[in-house]
């Protein structure tokens, strides 16, 4: 049965409203992602801590429509689409060229292994995308994929482009021993805008702010990923002395928005020649990247007499 302790991110202020944050914690939604691709586990790793931050990042914005974030890079991982609603339905795909992973962990000793997801992407950028939809300006960030992990990654596009003084944190578990199953977490802290006309110590914010990204790179793997603790237990566990106030609560879960009708329009798309070459038995297949469902369609349907 699904833990209602996870696939959720909860938002929270500390210190009087200066700083507010979010906990996020996936797992079903993380394993049905997973498990509609069949890729190497260092690729699923890649996919899933891509996943969380999605869902962190996507949770900080008010929009109604999609947030989108895409890696483009150079590495044997070169790839990730992550989209997340406004609904909190989320899904994810990625492309790899497994010849380049094998001979890259090879070399490295790593073979079969998790390793930070900056190793497997290389050299490129991470872009977040927010579509609201028709007569709406699509917002994008972009920022070069340079750190050691995906968070430094992330943390370098708050500190260039949105200028917000960011603390952030992922965690990720592989499938061990008997579990099977797949965990990743992140938590953030971030900065609030100081209000106009407002006089502030500024010698006392900036070691409130230090202790509180203490107290949050105090959260342990064991805590974050135990399921009988509710996030508000862990946010009480570190933020107690903080004056801690919860605010609300967004669930996850899987959703994928292809339907015969969409791939059908795409398919119409392209030139008679390309349609024809997709041709087999008299039937064109086309298979949705995000959930790996099959849709065939009879070749007079697309064909031009």
């Amino acid at each position: 049965m699904p833990n209602k302790n996870f696939d959720n991110c909860v938002s929270f202020f500390i210190d009087n409203g200066a700083f507010q944050g979010r906990l996020i914690r996936l797992n079903e939604v993380l394993n049905t992602i997973i498990n509609k691709h069949s890729y190497p586990l260092p690729v699923s790793g890649v996919v899933a801590e891509c996943t969380v931050l999605a869902a962190m990042l996507a949770s900080t914005l008010k929009y109604d429509g999609l947030f989108t974030l895409q890696t483009q890079s150079n590495g044997p991982v070169p790839m990730i689409v992550v989209d997340v609603t406004s609904e909190g339905k989320i899904r994810a795909c990625s492309r790899f060229d497994e010849e380049r992973l094998n001979a890259g962990q090879k070399l490295r000793k790593t073979l079969g292994e998790i390793e930070p997801s900056p190793h497997l992407m290389g050299g490129g950028h991470l872009a977040f995308t927010v579509d609201q939809g028709k007569n709406t300006d699509l917002y994008q960030g972009i920022v070069d994929l340079q750190g050691k992990t995906l968070a430094e990654c992330a943390l370098r596009y708050f500190k260039q482009s949105e200028q917000i003084e960011t603390g952030l944190k992922l965690f990720l578990k592989a499938p061990h021993g008997e579990s099977q199953s797949w965990l990743a977490a992140g938590i953030m802290l971030q900065k609030m805008p100081t209000k106009g006309g407002i006089e502030i110590d500024e010698e006392a914010a900036k070691e409130a702010w230090n202790e509180a990204n203490i107290f949050m790179e105090s959260l342990s793997e064991d805590e974050v990923f135990n399921s009988e603790l509710s996030s508000e237990e862990i946010l009480h566990r570190l933020f107690h002395n903080n004056n801690l106030n919860v605010s609300q609560t967004k669930e996850y879960s899987f959703g994928c928005r292809c339907s015969k009708d969409k791939l059908f329009d795409t398919l119409s798309t392209f030139s008679q020649d390309d349609i024809k070459s997709m041709v087999e038995n008299g039937k064109i297949t086309a298979t949705c990247h995000f959930c790996s469902e099959c849709y065939n369609f009879d070749a007079s349907e697309l064909i031009k007499q």
